[in-house]
C-alpha cells in the first residue's frame, strides 16, 4: 500500500470517527431531552464514567502490551489484587505516592510470574493465567492476616488508612481556583443551558477538568505515553514484531524471550497501577475491591483493536453505564435505556440503506421491545441497571468483531529457534 492509500484510509478513519462520536452524542442529547434527564450526560456522570474507567484501562493497556508481545495475558485480575496489596500495604508505611509505586511492583511480579510460566517453562498462557488469578487472592489475604490483622485500623481483608493525593479542578474552564480567588466555570455555564449537543459536550469537558483525582490524571497520561512507546520507538518496534511474527523477528537480530519478559513485566506493573487506584480511591486497601475491572480490561482490548486510545474509549464507554447508573434518581436510568433504544433505531435506519434487511428487522424489533419497555415502566428495576456494564460490553464486542485484528501470533506456542 502506497502513502497515499494509507494517508487517505486514516483520513477516511479519522472521519469515521467524527461521524460516529458526533452521531452518538445527538443519541444522548436526544435521551436527555425526552427523558428529561439531565443528570445522563452531566459533568458527574461524565466524571464518574473517567475516574471508574481509570482502573479498568489500565488493565486493558497491560492487557495490549502483553498481547502485541504474543502473550495472552488472562492473569490480569490476579495481578490487579497482587496491585491492591501492594498499594495497600507501601500507602499505609509511606503515602499514597508509596501505594502507587507498590502497587506497581507488586502488580510486575504477578506479570513476571507470568512470564517465568509461559516464556521460560512454555505453559499454555490461559492456564497459567488463571493459575495467578486463583492464587493472587490467597496471597493476599494471608499477607493480610500477616501484615495488617492486629494493627490500627487493619484487620484480615482491611489495611489502615492510605490516603490519596488530591483532587485538581482546571480553572476558567471549570471553575478552580487560583489562590483564593473562583473563577469562571465556562463549561458549567454551557452544560446548565441545555443546549442540543453542546451542553452534553460540556459535560464531558466538565468531567475531565473538573474534580479530576491527581492519581487518575497520572493513571491516564499512560495512554499517550504507551501508544507513543509502542508505536514511535525501536523497542515497540521489536514488541510488534515479537507478536506478529516471533521467528522472523529473532533472524532479524531481536530478543523475542526478554522482548516478551520485559512487556510482561510492565504489563503486570500497569494492572497493580490500576490496583493502585482503587486503593488510593477508597483510602485503603479492601479484599475484593478490585471487583471484575481485570476481565472488563480484557474486553476493551478486544474493542480497542489492540490500540491503546480505543483501550481508553473502551474502558470510558463500559464505565459510563455504571456512572449513570451510580447517580441519584431514576431518571438517568431511564435516559440510558431510551439512549439504547433510539440506537437500535439508528442502527435499524442504516441496515436498511445498506439493504441488509435481516439486521434491520433484527434491530427494529429490539427498538420496539426497549420503546414497549419503557412505556410500561416508571423506573428501570435496579437488579437490571446493574447489569448494564456487561450487557453493552458484550454488545459492543459482538458488533465489532468483524473490524479486529488481533496480533498475529498472540497465544501460539513458541521457542528460540521454532519456525511458525
Amino acid at each position: 500500500m502506497t502513502k497515499t492509500k494509507i494517508a487517505v484510509s486514516a483520513i477516511k478513519s479519522r472521519r469515521n470517527a467524527l461521524i460516529i462520536l458526533l452521531l452518538g452524542f445527538s443519541i444522548l442529547s436526544l435521551a436527555r431531552i425526552f427523558a428529561e434527564a439531565p443528570g445522563i450526560s452531566s459533568s458527574v456522570t461524565f466524571g464518574g464514567a473517567i475516574a471508574l474507567a481509570a482502573p479498568v484501562a489500565m488493565a486493558g493497556l497491560a492487557g495490549l502490551l502483553s498481547e502485541r508481545a504474543g502473550v495472552v495475558n488472562i492473569g490480569l485480575q490476579g495481578m490487579m489484587v497482587l496491585g491492591t496489596w501492594g498499594a495497600g500495604y507501601c500507602g499505609w508505611q509511606f503515602g499514597p505516592w508509596g501505594a502507587l509505586l507498590g502497587g506497581a511492583v507488586f502488580g510486575a511480579l504477578g506479570g513476571a510470574l507470568h512470564a517465568l510460566n509461559t516464556v521460560h517453562f512454555g505453559v499454555d498462557h490461559a492456564i497459567s493465567g488463571v493459575a495467578i488469578n486463583l492464587l493472587a487472592p490467597g496471597v493476599a489475604r494471608f499477607l493480610s492476616g500477616l501484615l495488617f490483622a492486629g494493627k490500627e485500623g487493619g484487620t484480615l481483608t482491611d489495611s489502615p488508612p492510605v490516603g490519596n493525593l488530591g483532587k485538581f479542578t482546571m480553572p476558567f474552564l471549570a471553575g478552580g481556583r487560583i489562590g483564593s480567588i473562583r473563577t469562571t466555570d465556562l463549561l458549567g455555564g454551557i452544560e446548565r443551558s441545555g443546549w442540543f449537543v453542546l451542553a452534553d459536550v460540556a459535560g464531558l469537558l466538565g468531567g475531565v477538568f473538573r474534580g479530576i483525582a491527581v492519581e487518575t490524571a497520572i493513571l491516564l497520561s499512560m495512554v499517550p505515553m504507551l501508544w507513543y512507546v509502542v508505536w514511535r520507538t525501536p523497542y515497540g518496534l521489536r514488541l510488534r514484531a515479537s507478536g506478529e511474527k516471533p521467528s522472523a523477528a529473532e533472524s532479524l537480530g531481536v530478543n523475542v524471550v526478554w522482548t516478551r519478559w520485559s512487556a510482561l513485566i510492565a504489563s503486570g506493573s500497569l494492572a497493580g497501577l490500576g490496583g493502585a487506584w482503587l486503593v488510593t480511591n477508597v483510602g485503603k486497601y479492601q479484599q475484593g475491591q478490585e471487583g471484575l475491572r481485570g476481565f472488563l480490561g480484557l474486553a476493551t482490548v478486544i474493542f480497542g483493536n489492540w490500540k491503546p486510545v480505543g483501550v481508553l474509549l473502551g474502558s470510558i464507554l463500559f464505565q459510563f453505564t455504571e456512572s449513570v447508573r451510580l447517580q441519584i434518581g431514576d431518571e438517568p436510568s431511564l435516559a440510558f435505556v431510551l439512549a439504547v433504544g433510539i440506537s437500535a433505531f439508528s442502527v435499524a435506519v442504516y441496515r436498511t440503506y445498506r439493504k441488509s434487511w435481516a439486521g434491520a428487522a433484527s434491530f427494529l424489533v429490539a427498538s420496539f421491545l426497549i420503546f414497549l419497555y419503557l412505556n410500561s415502566v416508571d423506573r428501570v428495576d435496579d437488579k437490571l441497571s446493574a447489569t448494564f456494564p456487561y450487557i453493552i460490553t458484550l454488545l459492543v464486542l459482538i458488533f465489532s468483531s468483524r473490524r479486529l485484528r488481533p496480533p498475529a501470533s498472540v497465544g501460539l506456542p513458541w521457542t528460540r529457534g521454532q519456525e511458525d
